[in-house]
This record gives C-alpha cells, structure tokens and sequence, in this order.
C-alpha cells in the first residue's frame, strides 16, 4: 500500500461530510485506543507575569446542587417548590434525593439568590 501524503489525506478528508468525518475519527479512536480531544489553546496573555485570569473566560451558566437538607427540611422543601414550581411530591423527592440540582443552567445573580434562600432554609448547597 502507497504511504499518503498529508496533503492527499486532507483532500480526502475535505471531500467528506461531516458525518462521515465523525464515524472517521470514532474508528480511528476504536482502532488506536485514542481520545480525538481538542487540545486547549495556549493564550499569551501579555507576556510573562501576566495574570491567568484573564486567559480564563468567565463562568455565565451556572447549577445550584442541593447536597443537604440539614435539620429543617420542611423549609428546604418550601424553598425548592418556590425556586422551581414543582408540586409537593416532586420538591420532597429532589430534597430527599441529595445531591440534586435544584437550578441548572442559570445566570450568577440567580443562582447567588437561591443558595442564599436554601442556606437560609437550613440546606447545604453548592453552586457549579
């Protein structure tokens, strides 16, 4: 068999779509016993001494995990229900079922709000 170029490989690979591209690589990981991960982009921040926070983009979706009810789980379970509409049954199998996401996918201010009233509450929370 004829050695390919990396050239003659990437005409090949242009000429796919991308869901052929996709079982492609899926194979090629099977085969190989590899991981086709993106590979993080190193950012030069302004040079050395630079802070690494500014590399970092910030956080704008977050979950808030309930990971205890603690000793009044009666007011966590009120709390839920105003947090997330769910019924009685529903908001008692979330608190019962530790640990559970209450919220996900909500924005900072929102999820400070609800650790605040769930802490008030008495539960442990942890927001991610």
């Amino acid at each position: 068999m004829a050695k390919l170029s990396q050239e003659d490989l990437l005409a090949q690979f242009e000429e796919m779509t991308l869901i052929e591209l996709s079982e492609f690589v899926k194979a090629f990981e099977e085969k190989f016993d590899v991981t086709a991960a993106a590979a993080a982009p190193v950012m030069v921040a302004g040079g050395p001494g630079a802070p690494a926070a500014e590399a970092v983009e910030e956080q704008d979706e977050f979950d808030v995990v309930l990971t205890g009810a603690g000793e009044k789980k009666i007011q966590v379970i009120k709390v839920v229900r105003e947090l997330t509409s769910l019924g009685l049954k529903e908001a008692k199998d979330l608190v019962d079922g530790t640990p559970k996401a209450v919220l996900e996918k909500v924005n900072k201010e929102a999820a400070e709000k609800a650790k605040e009233s769930l802490e008030g509450a008495g539960a442990s929370v942890e927001v991610k």
